[in-house]
Parts: structure tokens; sequence; C-alpha cells
């Protein structure tokens, strides 16, 4: 293991420039890996990181001892809490991180399954409990179009609990790129559509566009699309969480496919 002491450690200051820029990071191709779900979930699916990084309290705790030790003691380097606090972008952190690249898959020539089409969604929150609710039914491909917030930043990492090591995700993908390779119907969901999401048939695939928080889902996708559905609400709400619609949807095709 390597002990870093000093603020100008050669890796310290890159740990500084990640942490503090989603720009460097996307420029990098890197990300930061957060805590001990994510850790594992690295591991169980991609191998070992770039670097680890972990505090002296952090080590004192089992589940970092056994993260530490399925990694290369090469490529893992001590902190102190005080120096690690200014990487971190948790409050409260456990003191253990990853540098990892960022999984970049090939764009699919075709796309006959369902797949989930982020069309300008800015919260990163969102963003992140989309991809989860998108890996927990099954999902394969997510498609992050124009103007969606990073996918590997540190906050959308955080609210997908290791879904991006379950998804191929592919970002900054135009809409006409992703219309011609379609094979499947495309679904939006609209508060004024006549359709309800229950009463249409999305017993195959279909590709779920969820658009931006305020203006909803833009013209290219609105021209492309097959279904436009709207979900219920019989308390009177005029819209949902762009996140709690995507799971709504989502979890009404995995209902149906039980048959």
């Amino acid at each position: 293991m390597k002990a870093i002491t000093s603020r100008d450690n050669p890796l310290y200051k890159r740990l500084k420039a990640l942490a503090g820029s989603t720009h460097q990071q996307r420029k990098s191709g890197q990300a930061l890996l957060e805590g001990f779900h994510l850790a594992s979930a690295y591991l169980d699916v991609a191998g070992e990181p770039e670097t680890c990084v972990v505090t002296d309290e952090a080590m004192r705790h089992a589940e970092a001892q056994a993260i530490v030790g399925r990694i290369d003691p090469s490529r893992v380097a001590t902190l102190p809490a005080a120096l690690f606090g200014q990487v971190s972008n948790v409050v409260n952190g456990v003191g253990l991180l990853f540098v990892v690249p960022k999984l970049a898959p090939t764009l699919p020539e075709r796309i006959e399954t369902t797949c989930v089409v982020l069309d300008g969604v800015q919260d990163a929150g969102n963003v992140g409990s989309i991809l989860r609710s998108a890996a927990a039914a099954g999902v394969k491909h997510v498609f992050c179009g124009p103007g969606t917030a990073y996918a590997w930043s540190s906050k959308v990492l955080r609210s997908g609990m290791g879904a991006h090591f379950l998804l191929d995700v592919h970002e900054d993908i135009e809409p006409r790129t992703l219309v011609e390779r379609l094979a499947v119907p495309v679904a939006i969901t609209d508060s004024h559509a006549d359709a309800a999401l229950y009463d249409c048939d999305l017993s195959g695939p279909v590709a779920w566009v969820f658009g931006n928080e305020g203006a909803g889902v833009s013209l290219a996708w609105r021209e492309a699309v097959t279904y436009r559905l709207t979900i219920p609400q019989p308390g009177g709400m005029e819209s949902l969480n762009v996140a709690a619609a995507a799971a709504i949807c989502l979890f009404e095709q995995c209902r149906q496919r039980r048959g």
C-alpha cells in the first residue's frame, strides 16, 4: 500500500480535481465510487479499480478489510481522514473510494429489446433513480440524450446504487441516431393523453422515453412516439416526479409480462 500524507502528492491532486469537477471526470473518462456498496458492486462486475483510497479509520471495519483484500496492494493508497474529507462528496462517509474508468459500451446497431431513453433529464438524483429502476426491471440499455445529467457523476452514481454495473449506459446520443436504430415502439407519458398506462399492452419490448422535468419530452421524440400514455392520478396532482413515473411504467410492464 502507498501512504499519502501530503496535499502535494500527485495522486491526491488528481483526486481533488476529479472530486471537484464533473468536467474533469468527463475529460479524464474516470469516475469516483465512494462507499462500501458501490465498491463491492464494482468488484463483483468489473474487477479491480484503478486505485482504491482508504483511511486508516475505515480499515478498522471488517467490510473495508474485505474489500481491500480483493485488490492488488499496489492499487491501494491510504489517506488521513482530514485529507480524505477534502475529496469526499458524501457527508459522514465511510472513508473508502475507488477511482475507476467510466464504462463506455458500444452503441448497438439495432435495438430490439426494452430500453430507456433519458431526454434532457437534468437532475442527477432523478437520473440515478431511473437507472436503479431500469436495472431492477431487467432493462439492458439506457440512452442519455443531450441535456441529461452526466451519468457517471458522483451524485448519479450514489443514487444508482450500483445500477451502472448492470446496465449499458450510453451518453450524448442524439434522438435521430437512436430513432434510426430502434426496432421497438416508442412510449412516452403525457398527463393529457387519452390512453391509460394500465390499458396498454406492454407485453412486448418498448423504448420508454422520459423527458425533462419541466419541459417534458422533446419534439424529436414526440414525432417518433407510438404510445402516448397517462398515469392515472386520482388524488388530483398535476404531475409526477420523472423518476417516480419511470418506475411505475417499468414495473407495470414487468407486471404484465408475468401474465
